[in-house]
């Protein structure tokens, strides 16, 4: 089992924000690309989003749960049969039947994921990365950087975190953005 986080990211490391819909001043910027620089498998997880699970922290879940139903092409297919792990204390499991094989995560997160067999995927939830990555649990992260600098917002590595030695496992242009996978390195 690998815990694999998934982000949007700009040359300066903000993750927050990327489509628009906390609407902050710089919101949207992954989008400015137009909507392909996002569509699709762009982190190529494969078979790793067909046998694995994602995790989302409510924020997210509810965004997707409003998206990723309606939309109709081959990854939005595999999107909506993933089984979906939601942490959220706000959330009742009656909220999460809106958005197919969603269910909440029950106790603790850190202990959940530790229990977990199949891979995980966080994807947004910068709550639940920070929880997970506090835990040292955070095998992979596939970060998808836009070649633009706001200057301001959530960063994924925020300045006065713990530090990490991580190994570059690739790197590729995908459209206007530079897929890059790192994996812990070994220790």
């Amino acid at each position: 089992m690998s815990v694999i986080v998934i982000e949007f990211t700009t040359l300066d490391g903000v993750v927050s924000d990327p489509d628009g819909s906390a609407g902050t001043p710089w919101g949207g910027w992954a989008f400015r690309h137009g909507p392909e620089a996002v569509a699709g498998d762009k982190f190529r997880l494969g078979r790793t989003l067909d046998e694995g699970v994602l995790m989302l922290g409510r924020t997210t879940w509810q965004l997707f749960a409003g998206l990723w139903p309606g939309r109709d092409d081959p990854f939005a297919a595999r999107m909506n049969a993933a089984p979906k792990l939601v942490a959220s204390r706000t959330l009742s499991r009656a909220d999460t039947s809106g958005w197919a094989n969603s269910r909440l995560l029950e106790g603790d997160l850190v202990d959940a994921v530790g229990r977990e067999r199949r891979d995980v995927v966080v994807t947004g939830s910068l709550s639940v990365v920070d929880r997970l990555r506090a835990a040292d649990l955070v095998d992979e992260y596939r970060l998808l950087t836009f070649p633009i600098v706001l200057g301001t917002g959530r960063r994924l590595f925020p300045a006065g975190g713990s530090s990490a030695e991580l190994e570059c496992l690739s790197a590729e242009q995908v459209g206007a953005a530079v897929l890059t996978r790192y994996r812990r390195a070994a220790r």
